[in-house]
């Protein structure tokens, strides 16, 4: 297991904070990794046809895995309050204002926050800056971090599933 630490955990609460958080997603990401494995493996002659097809698959089994999942079952309360203080301390001054005129602009405002539901294919993402990114705790390389609004969500980079969510995150 690959261990993860963000720059800024500092306390002893902070490092177990982003522990449980990290065993979270590991365990996500075993789940859709033994999903993936059952779904049929495409050739590397596959039509978008068949590229679709696997993509459905994909989505519809992990969704069927994760039948019960509920928002905070991976940004519980205490990671969530320290991706919120995170977020505070790196945004401020013009930094603050450049990402909320980056993320307000995007056209993703309109995407219903529902865990295990695909985000929009035909929305846009917003992309996290990099120098945020090494502040957050990292992710394994299946998930990545996104805005919506103000809200930040996480999402399954294959199958475009809303693994999780957390309202109000951005300063």
């Amino acid at each position: 297991m690959v261990v993860y630490v963000s720059a800024r955990a500092q306390s002893v609460s902070e490092k177990q904070t982003i522990k449980v958080f990290e065993t979270e997603l590991q365990e996500y990401v075993k789940l859709r990794n033994q999903i993936r494995e059952k779904i049929p493996k495409l050739s590397k002659d596959a039509t978008p046809e068949q590229i679709h097809t696997f993509m459905t698959s994909f989505e519809e089994a992990t969704r069927g895995a994760r039948a019960g999942a509920k928002v905070g079952e991976i940004f519980k309360p205490e990671i969530s309050a320290y991706i919120r203080t995170t977020l505070k301390a790196h945004f401020r001054g013009e930094d603050r204002m450049e990402l909320r005129k980056t993320i307000f602009e995007a056209e993703n405002k309109t995407i219903p926050l529902r865990v295990n539901y695909p985000y929009p294919q035909s929305k846009e993402f917003t992309e996290m800056p990099p120098t945020l990114l090494l502040k957050l705790p990292q992710l394994p390389k299946e998930l990545r971090y996104r805005f919506v609004g103000r809200n930040m969500i996480l999402v399954d980079r294959e199958n475009n599933l809303i693994v999780d969510y957390m309202v109000d995150a951005l300063p």
